[in-house]
């Protein structure tokens, strides 16, 4: 892993999604429909890929009730709404490198959506391809760090259940892995009693873009408000490092 820690920009974007939280819940809704279609039904146990979205629905405070309730949903839907899920790539604001993953039922309206929140943002819409081999795909579990918790029981807890790195951060633990252990070792984690403030795979770039410029940095903010606030958008990932607020 690069030096830069990935928890402040996690962060972050917790901080902005707790003030939208029932567009965050959809969104997540979205990503239990494509795993109880594609990931073999809806029951967890049998379903690792909807076991996955699940701890990410609870780690953003999703209620059971509304987890239960998308998964129900998902499975009486059939094919009524078919979901494609689409990779887009580019650059935004002070060249940072940005990747936008989105789930949507119409391919030509998300298409031009994109390409408008680039153009307006002063970015560039580029080829598949053209910033992902900036990031690296990993597994990124964020455990919330107690008090009372010994950093090497939690290393040594990450990395016998397979994880590939672990960065020790003032409030949190950074736990990495391969995409095929992600589920393996996030069980393992969840089965031990730690509590996350994050678990989903990720993007995670190589190097970082420090936008330093206050006018910059907040041509960045609204680009990535202005595609969080897309409801087909379902994760975006980026290599811009902001000022941290005073």
């Amino acid at each position: 892993m690069s030096g830069h820690s990935k928890w402040a920009n996690i962060k972050n974007k917790k901080e902005k999604t707790d003030a939208q939280r029932g567009k965050v819940f959809t969104k997540i809704g979205r990503e239990i429909a494509i795993a109880v279609k594609e990931g073999g039904g809806p029951d967890p146990v049998n379903n690792s890929k909807l076991r996955d979205v699940i701890a990410k629905a609870k780690a953003a405070n999703m209620p059971n009730d509304n987890i239960n309730r998308s998964i129900k949903k998902a499975a009486g839907e059939g094919s009524s709404v078919n979901y494609e899920e689409i990779t887009y790539e580019g650059y935004g604001p002070g060249n940072m490198a940005v990747i936008v993953q989105v789930l949507t039922d119409n391919r030509n309206r998300i298409a031009a959506e994109m390409r408008h929140i680039f153009d307006k943002s002063g970015g560039n819409l580029g080829a598949s391809g053209c910033v992902g081999w900036m990031f690296d795909k990993k597994g990124l579990i964020v455990i919330e760090r107690g008090a009372l918790m010994d950093e090497d029981e939690v290393m040594m807890a990450a990395l016998d259940a397979g994880a590939e790195d672990f960065v020790a951060q003032d409030d949190a633990f950074e736990v990495y892995t391969s995409p095929s252990d992600f589920s393996a070792v996030r069980e393992s984690l969840e089965n031990a009693g730690y509590t996350f403030f994050s678990a989903e795979v990720q993007m995670i770039p190589q190097n970082t873009v420090n936008i330093s410029d206050k006018e910059t940095a907040e041509k960045v903010e609204r680009f990535l408000d202005n595609l969080d606030d897309n409801d087909d958008v379902q994760e975006v990932f980026h290599n811009a490092v902001l000022p941290e607020d005073d």
